[in-house]
């Protein structure tokens, strides 16, 4: 990508720091292989996050809020699926992302081990959304994220059990779940955690 605008300075710092301690990876175990793309770019000096507003007549995660991605095929590599995933549901070109890592592996609630890949797009980048798949996109800047009043440490109950659960309040969405927890692993490599004013 020696064309790309992207700017080279953040490239080396943040390869460094999504490396270094390495990610975390889940015990051998069962759970169906999955891969999300973590898109960053710059814009105004700043790093931003492309995320997806899922659509609402899918059989699954309908409506959430989420990465790009999906389930490893035959034979794919877990950046091969988050790309072909990205450029199914964005219309993102595989050839335009740049591979700056990867974050810890979670596992959902629906029975998923995710690897999150994280990749840097050129400046300009144009999206073709599959309505099929995706409602919208928006994009946040991380510095925003890191905002305590963009923040809830929520109480919910599951399976009878009391659990604390993040959510990210951007305008009128909220991002929880996975994708919250993803987001919570980034700004903490990144050194960007909430710091209360």
């Amino acid at each position: 990508m020696t064309d790309s605008p992207i700017t080279q300075s953040w490239i080396p710092e943040l390869r460094r720091r999504l490396a270094s301690p390495p990610p975390r990876r889940l015990a051998a175990g069962g759970g169906r292989a999955a891969a999300v793309l973590v898109p960053l770019y710059v814009e105004a000096g700043a790093l931003w996050v492309l995320l997806t507003h899922r659509s609402a007549s899918l059989t699954k995660h309908r409506g959430q809020i989420a990465f790009p991605g999906g389930t490893l095929e035959a034979g794919e590599s877990h950046w091969q699926a988050a790309l072909r995933e990205t450029q199914e549901e964005v219309g993102l070109e595989p050839g335009r992302v740049l591979d700056l890592g990867q974050l810890d592996e979670l596992e959902s609630t629906t029975g998923f081990r995710v690897l999150p890949c994280v990749g840097g797009l050129p400046a300009g980048f144009e999206l073709r959304i599959n309505p099929d798949e995706i409602a919208d996109t928006f994009r946040v800047p991380l510095s925003a994220l890191a905002n305590p009043r963009m923040i809830e440490d929520r109480t919910v109950k599951l399976d009878g059990t009391s659990r604390v659960i993040r959510v990210y309040h951007v305008g009128t969405r909220q991002i929880w779940g996975v994708t919250a927890r993803i987001l919570q692993n980034l700004l903490e490599r990144l050194g960007l955690e909430a710091v209360e004013p």
